[in-house]
């Protein structure tokens, strides 16, 4: 899933300078706005972070299959983490591990566009004259573009929901346009928002979670986190991930039985209790279940957390370095030597007016000195 629950973005690099940096300002934790990297067009930027996201969700996409199915409660999870591989495989074959990925990664160009957009307009109004912002406030505004993003993108993810909670041998949906148009043939507009109060009440539980972890980062590695190596960056950012994740996931066990359930559905969807709204389907899940199955699938949620996150890192440097070297910033797409001679300060469309000045004026020289010679 990619919702607000996945940060967009990588943590800060010393490398790039791309993000947002950690400092300290009279013994307070604040967050310092660092300018983009403005090397990289609008588009490029845009394209790293789509493919970076398309690639590990992809990757990591038989995790998310399991997480959800253990989530919903289908028969595919009744025994263990181990089995839940092994039926999903018997019963709908290899590439039931990947239903519902096109829809999910169908998600990431919106939500990826609303999540800046809106956190980009939310930190400037609460930044101060020196352009510093609040560890807490930074965070909030990053939970409330989660939810101006998935309030976008919802119903994309209802029908991821719908597309793994199904058999791959009888199936209800076909594609990701039929599975909306019958969703909403079938049970109205709101089906495809279902669910969709508990994203915004589990944000805070999440918010929570990220600013618990946050705020002791200085204690772990025992130094300024202005100081954290891009290892250390990408420690931080898995174990933020797996705190609030933890701490939020009932509102999304919850979240994806109220999208998978469906009267239209063969046994309902699979939802593993029957329940006519969300304070009720709480109540079913912990009455016939017991309140530790509204954590059923975080085994493979937090298995998932090391690789995805480390999939994002990787593949958004190497598409950000290939940008990089085609912009003619540094001199392989393989490292990140910079270019003898090119000042780095300089915008794409500024560097290229650069080479053009500099290749007219080489040409005016020449010719110059052929009329001479005549």
């Amino acid at each position: 899933m990619y919702n607000l629950h996945d940060p967009i973005l990588p943590g800060p690099s010393k490398k790039t300078r791309n993000y947002y940096r950690i400092s300290s300002e009279k013994g307070r934790t604040t967050m310092a706005s660092v300018k983009k990297d403005n090397r990289l067009t609008s588009s490029q930027s845009f394209m790293c972070v789509g493919f970076a996201g398309f690639f590990s969700k992809t990757a990591t996409s038989p995790l998310e299959v399991v997480k959800i199915k253990s989530q919903v409660g289908t028969f595919h999870c009744k025994r263990g983490f181990c089995q839940s591989f092994l039926l999903i495989y018997h019963n709908d074959g290899l590439r039931g591990f990947w239903k519902g990925n096109f829809a999910s990664c169908l998600r990431l160009f919106p939500y990826t566009a609303v999540h800046l957009t809106t956190y980009k307009k939310i930190v400037h109004l609460h930044m101060d004259d020196m352009g510093f912002i609040s560890q807490w406030r930074a965070i909030l505004a990053g939970g409330l573009a989660g939810i101006a993003a998935a309030l976008a993108t919802y119903p994309l993810e209802v029908v991821e929901t719908r597309l793994i909670a199904q058999s791959c041998r009888e199936p209800t949906y076909i594609s990701v346009f039929h599975t909306l148009s019958s969703i909403y043939r079938r049970e109205g507009f709101l089906a495809l928002y279902r669910g969709f109060s508990l994203t915004v009440l589990g944000a805070f539980p999440f918010s929570i979670g990220c600013y618990a972890v946050y705020m002791n980062l200085d204690k772990l590695w025992q130094e300024p986190p202005f100081r954290f190596t891009p290892l250390q960056n990408f420690i931080n950012g898995c174990l933020a991930a797996g705190v609030a994740q933890t701490l939020s996931y009932p509102f999304e066990t919850v979240k994806r039985k109220m999208q998978a359930q469906s009267a239209h559905l063969p046994h309902l969807g699979g939802v593993d209790v029957h329940f006519s709204g969300m304070i009720d389907c709480f109540t079913q899940v912990v009455k016939n279940k017991g309140i530790l199955s509204l954590w059923n699938g975080l085994t493979a949620n937090t298995i998932k957390i090391v690789p995805y996150f480390g999939l994002l890192f990787t593949c958004f440097e190497m598409c950000k370095q290939v940008c990089l070297y085609r912009n003619g910033y540094i001199v392989s797409p393989l490292s990140y030597k910079l270019t003898p001679g090119v000042d780095q300060s300089l915008r794409p469309y500024e560097l290229e007016e650069v080479k053009r000045y500099l290749k007219n004026r080489n040409f005016g020289s020449e010719e110059s000195s052929i009329g001479n010679r005549w």
